[in-house]
């Protein structure tokens, strides 16, 4: 296959993935966001909600999500060449996952409550039992997770790489209904003081239930573009001869990052939650005290450009890695892995100033729609811009441990990640003991921003030791050159948000609506300015990064034979 030809597969695969990826984020900041209306977000009962609805994800990743997203990829790979497409041995594997995770979620749901009191701080006997009840409903989600990660990576191993990527849709649609639902049976969040004392059971399986039937349908539909592969899927217990032993020695390794890694969130998490407690103390219901909601909120905004962006180019780079190496190709690691950094650049460092520009408007749609909803929403702004700090050493951290992962070393980044780990841990119990409940959240956050910086520090240091220089001084100076770009757009915007009362409580903060309406008018004002002098100043990684647009489009085109 020709190179142009590798380049327009690699742009199609990024554009289709980022397209899924994109529209299910947005879908899930509508969810979030009418969560907020439904329960309020910094209030007990929607800390508790979080709580119980994320410690499924946390229980999945630390039981076997890094296995399925990143070991089994290259074995799947290989399994595809076999005559029979690797049918017997994806048969094989969604068995034993199905059965693996079957035993593991039942044992996860006995135990829900235990799970709870372990990882609260300070919560009454009926936090507890709120939180119990939720996780009954929640940990099932266990199951479906571990289907929908090892039927993804199948795809993804036979190239169909949108229907993983687009699953989370019907996921969002669903819980937006549920949410709906709860809001038109039991009306929105009012802040008077009651929410906690007149909850009922009805509620609890609605939101709860609700959200594990999105994660179910998540699972499921993907089996129907499995069917299209023509791949014959079936029952298979014979797991003799699958190389599971090979698999073992190579996710030891994983298994153990990943149990450092998630030990280690459900631990933030339980420090978090002290605010929960504290915050029922203040006269005034402390809507202004971000808890572990707002906190996972600020996270799940900051994650969204990588999630498009990072994420999706790093999945088909990660593919590209593996057969460079499997072809013992080493010399074009180093190429790859410097068009990745610098390609996503692009769309990283814009976000990461538009997120600083926004970040009270972005607050204030998560606040909902009660009288504290801009002490609420104010709240989340604060943390976003902490967590804001990392975002683009997140996802340079996140390409430069793919190179380990696509030669499958899971050893490296088990190293990083325990390092990051025992010094976040370390960070996060002084701060328990010197911060108060109420501030926690805050100090968590910046916490965060700066494990994302040491993560990237680490990555880079045991890269160029292990495979050379990869064109650091390009890729540095690459995102100097946008950054500044980006920091110049971010100044203009700052000015249209400042008319807009952005930074005074005026017309951006007075609603959900005028908060968006703010963020699209400001937002596009800053995306034109970048662009623009992104084309003036004849960066290459824009013409990389637009892919097909960039031929599509006159002036791009035009643009791009003018510096030929």
């Amino acid at each position: 296959m020709s190179a142009p030809t590798d380049a327009r597969g690699r742009s199609k695969a990024v554009a289709l993935m980022a397209s899924g990826t994109m529209v299910s984020r947005v879908l899930g900041f509508a969810r979030t966001a009418l969560l907020a209306v439904a329960i309020g977000s910094t209030t007990a009962v929607a800390d508790i909600f979080e709580k119980a609805n994320v410690i499924p994800t946390i229980i999945f990743m630390l039981l076997a999500g890094g296995i399925f997203n990143v070991v089994l990829v290259p074995q799947l790979i290989k399994a595809s060449q076999a005559a029979d497409r690797g049918s017997a041995y994806t048969s094989k594997l969604i068995t034993l996952t199905v059965v693996v995770m079957a035993a593991a979620t039942v044992l996860l749901t006995l135990l829900a409550g235990p799970i709870i009191q372990a990882l609260s701080s300070g919560w009454t006997e009926q936090q507890i039992a709120l939180g119990t009840a939720f996780a009954y409903w929640c940990m099932p989600q266990v199951f479906f997770y571990g289907v929908y990660a090892v039927v993804g990576q199948a795809l993804n191993a036979h190239g169909r790489f949108g229907a993983y990527m687009w699953a989370p849709v019907l996921n969002n649609v669903v819980q937006i209904g549920v949410i709906g639902a709860y809001i038109f049976l039991f009306s929105a969040y009012r802040a008077n003081g009651q929410q906690f004392e007149t909850w009922t059971s009805q509620q609890t399986w609605l939101l709860a239930g609700g959200s594990t039937l999105g994660i179910a349908l998540q699972a499921l539909v993907l089996f129907i573009p499995l069917m299209r592969t023509g791949l014959h899927i079936r029952p298979d217990f014979g797991w003799r001869g699958m190389g599971l032993r090979h698999v073992g020695r190579i996710a030891i390794w994983t298994l153990a990052s990943m149990t450092v890694g998630n030990v280690a969130s459900l631990i933030y998490g339980r420090i978090v939650s002290g605010a929960t407690a504290a915050r029922a103390q203040l006269p005034d219901g402390g809507a202004s005290v971000p808890g572990e909601y707002a906190l996972n909120t600020s996270q799940l905004i900051t994650v969204l450009p990588h999630s498009i962006f990072a994420l999706s180019l790093a999945t088909v780079l990660f593919n590209e890695l593996s057969s460079h190496f499997a072809k013992k190709e080493r010399h074009l690691i180093a190429p790859a892995l410097s068009r990745g950094l610098k390609t996503t650049a692009v769309p990283i460092l814009f976000a990461t100033v538009a997120f600083i520009v926004l970040a009270g408007p972005v607050g204030r749609i998560f606040g909902g729609t009660s009288d504290t909803a801009v002490e609420s929403g104010a709240a989340i702004g604060q943390l976003l811009l902490l967590t804001t700090l990392g975002l683009p050493f997140k996802s340079v951290h996140f390409f430069l441990i793919r190179v380990f992962y696509a030669e499958e070393d899971t050893k490296t980044p088990m190293i990083i990640q325990t390092s990051i780990a025992v010094i976040g841990l370390i960070a996060a119990f002084i701060m328990a003991a010197t911060v108060p409940p109420l501030h926690i959240a805050f100090a968590m956050a910046l916490l965060f921003g700066i494990t994302n910086i040491l993560s990237a520090i680490i990555a880079h240091v045991l890269v160029v030791r292990r495979y050379g220089d990869y064109g650091v001084a390009s890729v540095l100076d690459a995102y100097l050159r946008i950054g500044w770009i980006a920091v110049f757009s971010g100044v203009v915007g700052a000015l249209v948000l400042f008319a807009l009362g952005g930074f005074t409580f005026g017309f951006a903060w007075q609603s959900i609506f005028t908060a968006i309406l703010s963020i699209c008018i400001v937002g596009v004002v800053m995306a034109v300015v970048y662009v623009l002098l992104l084309k003036r100043s004849r960066v290459p990684e824009l013409d990389e990064f637009l892919g097909p647009l960039a031929r599509r489009i006159p002036n791009f085109a035009s643009g791009k034979r003018s510096r030929r």
